[in-house]
């Protein structure tokens, strides 16, 4: 069978060295280069999509197994289900839409060169976080992903760029080494043998309730810091503020999903019985996460760290969905994390090409703007309408799942969530109201309208949108499966007690 997974992974990295290779003279088509790399790799991902088989998304697809280091029983072991598979879809999709919204940045070619390189790398670690099988190949690729991170954020950004970069490496490395802690515990805990690591091998281990809480505790740590929960949150808006919009696009839209990814197939698949028993302390701050991180959104100035809090806000709505352990709750948190990457990319996309025009991300630099730009200012309120999950686009479909479905389990948790969605419709309009209504200032009467570039970057997430705002069984067939999978793992081992 062709080892699409791994050619998905490695064709970004190789497209990486290839750039970093190039001589001086040759980098001018870099752009071009790495745009058709991502074109590729994405053609790969619609390939497997179509492929894939939702009668059995539960299980892992397009499975490969290689021995990798036998003498720990770590493999090359990749293979997706219907959750994997649309995280992987999602970082196809907006890698290369973030290269063309940045296509202009950077006029030195060595600088240029070293961005695109490091957007590559970062995309093949997504990829083969979200495809990893083997519980130590997971661990590495999330660890080894930091290095691209920490030099796209350093390098490339505002004033306080560097400071960002250290805190995201000191909270991330933080998370990466309590983890590492669990992912040695968990190796003593397993079957051993070559093939140790393997998460089909290390499901339904038979433990104690001691050290499954703690290792249960330091996987979800590493996540929760990922995620961002509230209060492992602050590096987000710090770094939201100091990285390039397209960095940060990619950062919060696709890789902070590995958070959630990891609590839904690693912290609850692999200990369910900890999971429960952690999951009412989790629901409260999952509710918390929605309620601080709308009430700071309203009150931000800078438009960049507005939508870092939002992200708190929606992350909360998924952590909410996952430990409420219902089939629908699960299903809404799975399409949620799909969803939220096409809603908030476009946000800090769309937030991107009005700091470019003019230098800013204050809010009250600006007003009037729909009567100078009206297709921009359109454009803007359709991507700001799904942030606070309007009918019709995507992200409600997925949030309302997570709160009917989480409704029987924790009444008080959604009810208050829910204010959480009211806050969003403030923090989305109020914004909405002082940049695009109101008298246009002078300064703000030359701005460009959306240019070809810049509609071909957010018109096809609009787009996708819509179309699963109002056929959303095109996504939730593939989530299914493996969201019955989790509800009956954490049913099995509350029924065993």
């Amino acid at each position: 069978m062709f080892p699409i997974l791994t050619v998905m992974v490695a064709l970004p990295a190789l497209g990486a060295g290839l750039l970093w290779a190039l001589p001086s003279a040759s980098r001018a088509r870099v752009r071009e280069v790495a745009l058709a790399v991502t074109a590729v790799e994405l053609a790969l991902a619609v390939a497997l999509f179509i492929q894939f088989d939702t009668a059995t998304a539960g299980t892992f697809q397009f499975s490969e197994t290689y021995a990798w280091i036998p003498q720990i029983g770590a493999s090359w072991a990749l293979g997706i289900n219907g959750i994997g598979l649309l995280m992987i879809v999602l970082a196809s999709l907006l890698t290369p839409l973030a290269i063309l919204a940045g296509w202009w940045e950077d006029k030195d070619p060595a600088r240029r060169t070293h961005y695109l390189a490091l957007i590559l790398l970062s995309q093949a670690f997504m990829v083969g976080i979200f495809a990893a099988r083997d519980v130590f190949l997971f661990y590495v690729l999330f660890e080894a992903m930091l290095i691209p991170l920490y030099f796209l954020i350093g390098s490339f950004g505002g004033a306080q760029r560097r400071y960002a970069a250290v805190k995201f490496l000191l909270y991330s490395l933080v998370g990466g080494l309590i983890m590492l802690v669990g992912v040695v515990a968990l190796y003593f805990q397993g079957p051993g043998g070559e093939q140790a690591f393997l998460t089909d091998n290390l499901t339904g281990l038979t433990m104690s309730s001691t050290a499954e809480r703690l290792i249960f505790l330091a996987f979800f740590l590493a996540f929760a810091i990922k995620a961002p929960m509230v209060p492992l949150h602050t590096w987000l808006p710090t770094v939201a503020e100091n990285a390039r919009p397209g960095t940060t696009a990619l950062l919060v839209a696709v890789l902070d999903k590995i958070g959630t990814f990891g609590m839904l197939t690693l912290c609850v698949a692999l200990f369910p019985n900890a999971a429960r028993w952690a999951a009412p302390v989790i629901i409260v701050l999952a509710v918390i996460s929605v309620i601080y991180g709308a009430l700071l959104a309203i009150g931000q100035v800078n438009m960049l760290r507005l939508v870092s809090f939002t992200s708190v806000s929606h992350f909360g709505i998924m952590v909410l969905g996952i430990f409420a352990f219902t089939q629908t709750s699960i299903e809404g948190s799975a399409l949620y994390m799909f969803n939220h990457g096409l809603s908030t990319g476009a946000l800090f996309l769309v937030v991107g090409f009005l700091i470019h025009r003019h230098g800013t991300p204050d809010v009250t630099a600006y007003g009037g703007l729909q009567k100078v730009v009206p297709v921009f200012a359109g454009t803007f309120l359709v991507i700001g309408l799904s942030a606070l999950a309007l009918p019709g686009l995507s992200p409600f479909v997925s949030e309302i799942m997570v709160l009917v479905g989480a409704f029987s389990v924790a009444k008080a948790g959604v009810i208050v969530a829910a204010v959480g969605v009211v806050l969003a419709a403030l923090y989305v309009l109020l914004t909405y109201q002082k940049v695009f209504t109101g008298p246009t200032p002078e300064a703000m009467r030359g701005t460009r309208e959306l240019t070809l570039r810049e509609r071909l970057v957010l018109w096809p997430l609009v787009g996708l949108m819509l179309v699963l705002g109002f056929l959303p069984g095109i996504a939730i067939d593939t989530l299914r499966e493996p969201s019955a999978d989790i509800v009956a793992t954490v049913s099995i081992e509350e029924a065993g007690e």
